[in-house]
This record gives C-alpha cells, sequence and structure tokens, in this order.
C-alpha cells in the first residue's frame, strides 16, 4: 500500500472511531440513565465496605409502640420517653415526626411540649407540602435548636432512594435536610457554603462535596450494607417500660421516628435492599452517618468521564490495526472489560463513574474497528496476498512452459557443440534455435501479459484476428508432437471470413494450449479434431479428443490451478495444472468462456466461445 493510500486508511479509520466515540458518549449520556442506575444499585448491593461503629441510633415507634396507643399516643408515649432519653445524655436528639398541628389533647401537647423544651440539642422536622412549609408549632419550634427538612429524592423512574437533598427552598425559607443538621449540632459547629475544594458545605472544618445549584445539594447517601451490624434500636415503648435501656443511647445521635411495617407512607427502597422497604428514619440515620464518617460517594468530573472514553476508543483502535487475528479480538475484549471493571473499581474508592457511557464507547469502537478490520484491513492483506501469489504463479507459469522450448534450445546447442556437422545442418540447428528462443521470448511476454491483466494493470489489445489463419498456425506447432505419438490431426473446414477480436497472443495461447492437452493425454494412434464457427454473435472453437476423458466432478474442477486429474497423473505425461488455468484467464478476459464436454474414455471437448467483433454480429 502507498504512503499516500495508507495515510488515507488511517484517516478513516480514525473517523471511523471517532465517530463510534461521539455516538457512545453522547449516547450514553442522553438514554443510558437506567443502566447507569441499574448498575449502580448491583455495585452498591455487592460491594461490601470495611464495617465502621455507628455514631447514631434509632429510637423506633415500631408496632410495639403503636399497640399501646396507636397513632393517636405517639405524642402521649413521645412525652414519656423524651426525659428518660434526655437523662442519657444522647449527644443530638431528632424527631422525624412532623408537629405541625394540635393534637387531640392539649394537656399531652403541653406535657410534650415541656419534655422538647427538657431535651438538649433537639432537632424538629418540617415538611414542604404544596410549596408551603409545615413548620412545627411555635410552642415545640421555640424548644428546638434546629428544624430540618425531611425530603429524600427517590428517582421518579424507579421509586429508588439514592440520594437526600441537603436543602430546600420554599419562598424565602430554606431548610437543612434533618442529617445536615444534626450532624451539625454533633459537631458544635455551624454550616457554611465553602468555596474550598470546589462547591460544597463547610461544617466545623470538614466539607460535604456536594453540587452548589440546581439540585438541592443532592447527596447520595452510603447506605448500610445489609451484612453489616445494624444501626442500634431501641423501642420506645419498651424504654418507657424500662428506663436502663437508654443507656444504649448515651453519647449517640438519637433518630426517634416510626419504622413500623404498617405505616408503609414513611417507607422507600434504597439500593442496598431493593427487595425491602426501609424506614425513612433509617435513611436519615444513613446520611448521618454518611457525613459524621466521611462516607461521601462523588461522581467523577464529565471531562475525566470522557479521556476514559477516548482512551477506550484509542485502544481499541490500536488493539485492531496492530494485532495480529485473535489477538485483535482478545485486546478488543480487554478492553470491554476494562470499561466493565473500571466503575467497580471507582466505586470501592467511593467515587461513581458512569457505566452506560464508557460502555456504550467500547461497544461501538469495537464493532467499528472490528467491522473496519474485516471488511479493509482484511480486504487489503488478502489483496497482497493474492498478489505475492499471482507472482508466485506467473514464475510457475513461466517455468511450465519453458519446459519444451528451453530443451530444444539446450539439446540444439549440444549437437553443435559435441559433434561435427556440416554447414547446412549447423545452419538449419541455429536457425531452430534461433526460432525456439524467439518462442521463448514472446512465452515470457504473454505470460507477463497475463499476470498484469489478473492484476488490472493492462488493457486488452483490441485487434482482428482471422479465425482459420489463427487455428491452422497452431495445428501446425502442435503436429511434431502429435506424430510423435502417431495421433491424426484433423482441421475441419472453417470459413475464411470468421473473425475474432482480441489480444492475438493471448488468444493464440489459449488455442495452443488446448490442442497440446489434447494431444498430450490422448493415447497413441487416435485422433484431435478442430473445427471452428459462428453462430449468435460468438465464434466457437473446438478441440475434440479421444483421451483418458473426465467425469463431471472432476471437468468441475479442472480450471483451478494446480489441478489434475488422477488419470492425468497415472498417464506419465509431465504437467502442473497451470495451463487451463491460463487458459481461463485469457477467455474472461475478452469476455468469453469455455464450455467443456467429456466422458471417461471417450475422450473430451473443449470449445472455446468468444464474442465475434461488432461489424459481425450486425
Amino acid at each position: 500500500m502507498s504512503g499516500k493510500a495508507a495515510w488515507k486508511s488511517t484517516a478513516v479509520y480514525a473517523g471511523l472511531l471517532a465517530a463510534a466515540l461521539a455516538v457512545g458518549f453522547f449516547g450514553g449520556s442522553w438514554f443510558g440513565a437506567p443502566l447507569d442506575r441499574s448498575a449502580y444499585d448491583f455495585m452498591f448491593s455487592h460491594y461490601h465496605p470495611k464495617p465502621w461503629a455507628a455514631e447514631s441510633a434509632i429510637l423506633a415507634i415500631d408496632e410495639a409502640t403503636l399497640s399501646d396507643g396507636g397513632i393517636g399516643g405517639i405524642r402521649r408515649d413521645l412525652a414519656q420517653a423524651l426525659p428518660i432519653l434526655a437523662a442519657a445524655s444522647p449527644k443530638v436528639v431528632v424527631i422525624d415526626i412532623i408537629l405541625a398541628d394540635n393534637g387531640p389533647d392539649p394537656k399531652i401537647d403541653d406535657a410534650l411540649a415541656k419534655a422538647l423544651c427538657a431535651t438538649p440539642n433537639l432537632v424538629l422536622s418540617a415538611d414542604l407540602v404544596g410549596g408551603r412549609w409545615d413548620m412545627p408549632l411555635d410552642k415545640f419550634q421555640r424548644c428546638a435548636a434546629a428544624v430540618g427538612q425531611v425530603h429524600a429524592a427517590p428517582d421518579t423512574t424507579d421509586s429508588v432512594t439514592r440520594a437526600i437533598p441537603l436543602e430546600k427552598h420554599a419562598g424565602r425559607t430554606r431548610l437543612w435536610a434533618l442529617a445536615l443538621e444534626a450532624f451539625r449540632l454533633s459537631r458544635g459547629a455551624q454550616i457554611e457554603e465553602s468555596t474550598a475544594a470546589g462547591s460544597g458545605l463547610e461544617v466545623g472544618g470538614a466539607i460535604v462535596p456536594v453540587p452548589s445549584e440546581g439540585s438541592g445539594r443532592l447527596m447520595r447517601v452510603r447506605f448500610r450494607p445489609l451484612a453489616m451490624e445494624p444501626i442500634p434500636h431501641v423501642s420506645l415503648i419498651d424504654m418507657v417500660h424500662d428506663p436502663s435501656k437508654a443507656r444504649a443511647l448515651t453519647g449517640k445521635v438519637v433518630f426517634v421516628g416510626v419504622t413500623a411495617v404498617t405505616e408503609l407512607h414513611d417507607r422507600l427502597t434504597t439500593p442496598a435492599a431493593l427487595s425491602i422497604q426501609t424506614p425513612g428514619i433509617v435513611i436519615h440515620a444513613d446520611a448521618f452517618e454518611t457525613m459524621a464518617q466521611g462516607l461521601y460517594l462523588t461522581d467523577v468530573r464529565d471531562d475525566l468521564e470522557f479521556l476514559f472514553c477516548l482512551a477506550a476508543a484509542i485502544a481499541m483502535g490500536l488493539a485492531f490495526r496492530y494485532l495480529p487475528g485473535w489477538w485483535a479480538y482478545s485486546g478488543g475484549v480487554a478492553v470491554l472489560a476494562a470499561t466493565f471493571v473500571t466503575p467497580y473499581l471507582f466505586f470501592t474508592h467511593r467515587i461513581v463513574f458512569p457505566f452506560a457511557g464508557p460502555v456504550s464507547v467500547a461497544w461501538f469502537s469495537f464493532l467499528t474497528a472490528a467491522a473496519y478490520y474485516h471488511l479493509v484491513v482484511r480486504r487489503n492483506w488478502h489483496i497482497e496476498r493474492e498478489s505475492r501469489a499471482r507472482y508466485q504463479q506467473a514464475m510457475q507459469f513461466v517455468t511450465h512452459e519453458m519446459r519444451t522450448p528451453l530443451s530444444a534450445i539446450q539439446g540444439s546447442s549440444e549437437l553443435i557443440s559435441s559433434y561435427p556437422l556440416t554447414e547446412d545442418k549447423r545452419k538449419q540447428v541455429a536457425q531452430l534455435i534461433n526460432s525456439e528462443s524467439k518462442r521463448l521470448a514472446r512465452m515470457v511476454e504473454v505470460f507477463l501479459n497475463v499476470e498484469r491483466l489478473s492484476a488490472g494493470q493492462m488493457e486488452l489489445k483490441r485487434e482482428s484476428i482471422e479465425a482459420k489463419a489463427m487455428v491452422e498456425l497452431c495445428v501446425e506447432r502442435v503436429r511434431p508432437l502429435a506424430e510423435r505419438k502417431h495421433i491424426a490431426l484433423h482441421l475441419e473446414p472453417i470459413l475464411e471470413d470468421l473473425q475474432l477480436s482480441g489480444d492475438r497472443e493471448l488468444i493464440e495461447y489459449a488455442c495452443y494450449n488446448l490442442l497440446t492437452n489434447a494431444v498430450k493425454y490422448s493415447p497413441r494412434e487416435t485422433e484431435v479434431t478442430v473445427s471452428g464457427s459462428g453462430s449468435d454473435g460468438y465464434v466457437r472453437i473446438a478441440v475434440k479428443d479421444q483421451g483418458i476423458g473426465m467425469d463431471q466432478k472432476e471437468v468441475r474442477q479442472i480450471f483451478q490451478k494446480f489441478y489434475r486429474t488422477k488419470k492425468a497423473e497415472e498417464s506419465g505425461e509431465a504437467g502442473t495444472g497451470i495451463g487451463l488455468s491460463i487458459v481461463q484467464q485469457i477467455v474472461e478476459r475478452h469476455g468469453g468462456r469455455i464450455d467443456v464436454a467429456s466422458q471417461p474414455g471417450v475422450g473430451s471437448c473443449f470449445t472455446l466461445v468468444m464474442p465475434a467483433p461488432v461489424a459481425e454480429r450486425s
């Protein structure tokens, strides 16, 4: 392949890979969200991080608590439990119960307010409903150190909660998430919007890495795996009946909320347990643990994702460009495997790496590179291999057909040098050497022309050829060989005006080859008949022998290079199975064909069917 062609091929290949990169990257980004979510959930449920000791605990309003007085009894039970909890000195108390309305019993509300005010570092809950805040009643709110919003952020397509918004706005009021307020109070710090280390929030010198705009500062929650020891739970009603159970909550950030299975309205699905509904209070506690332990799951930057996709496309392209055969596919599969494994490896380091984009790029690049490899690279390779094969065959063609004239030249030269000859005999031998050397030169020229024709490097010469004169010439050239075997050559009458159009030397060679084959593979004292005719715009030259013949299976294979029938090999005649292949190339290049009729033990008839000149057709 020339330098210009190679450069063009490389440019096309690079352009196709660039298109695959663009389609895979942008297509994966736009339409791959479900795949990214599924991959995220799979990694979440299968990766088990190193266990950590929980800083939080849950005071559960469970089935036993609800059975004591139902939903209406929660305020009464809470008023009884909070003094016991406060005596245990928890670090922070978070109540995930909306206290925006007066209860049915004012005395219970007053008792609850008194208990709330006696609880240090208290965080109460607010809910955003219909664009407005449902805030705790003033008598409850004045007891709280903070009010936090309780919203999670389940995905709208599959309702799985993977993150929570750390802030929510309604009018001029902004509330931080319940878990974030609990984290702030546990650190005795304020929440500040940080400019350090990129966008995020700063709490007591610790950065909470969340986006600053457009998403409510969504924070991915590092949910506690099911295989890990759960956050400590204490039943609220059990603690009321046995205050000693409160010791398990000492020094903890205590989240108070409903865990009862019957309260389905406050249960959500998380990637840690897709088949189990998780209580909202547990999600808040896991969000707090994410901040307390610094187990943030951060998304990789878009530019790094693109660079990885670019590297994958380049690696795929290089694999199919420079690795041979199955090694190219092995390299491509390795790149594919890397795009599948990379998101998991990043996840183990708490970095969320997209799955759909890189995998799409890898697959599109793989298909593009593999298709190009088959359709272009392998095609070019086959062309080069065929070119080398043609060169070798051309040499074999030449050596095959050069034997007869070389033998004649060799024998004549030995005769001159070894025996005293008369002047007439010497001239006769010299003329033989001269004619055979010219014949040899013409033969070489014929073979080179056939090779150039096969490679598409030469146009056929077009000249008018008298069929009768050409056939008679070929018959006379073959006659000495026929006489040695006592084979009669019978030339049937051929019309004087029967014309062929094409390359004289090539067509003459084709006719001569059929005649020599007929004589070589015919028994002694048989007959070879040559005839010529024209009809329907075609000229037919037929060579019929009484030789060994062939069955139909052999007839279908005789034009294959180097093929010889079994009887031809047993005949003792020298041959390489090349001549008929050359004849077929010559005839087909002239727009003709070869018809073969043969029967074992009876003989064969080879007919050259060549288009007649246009004038004759008309």
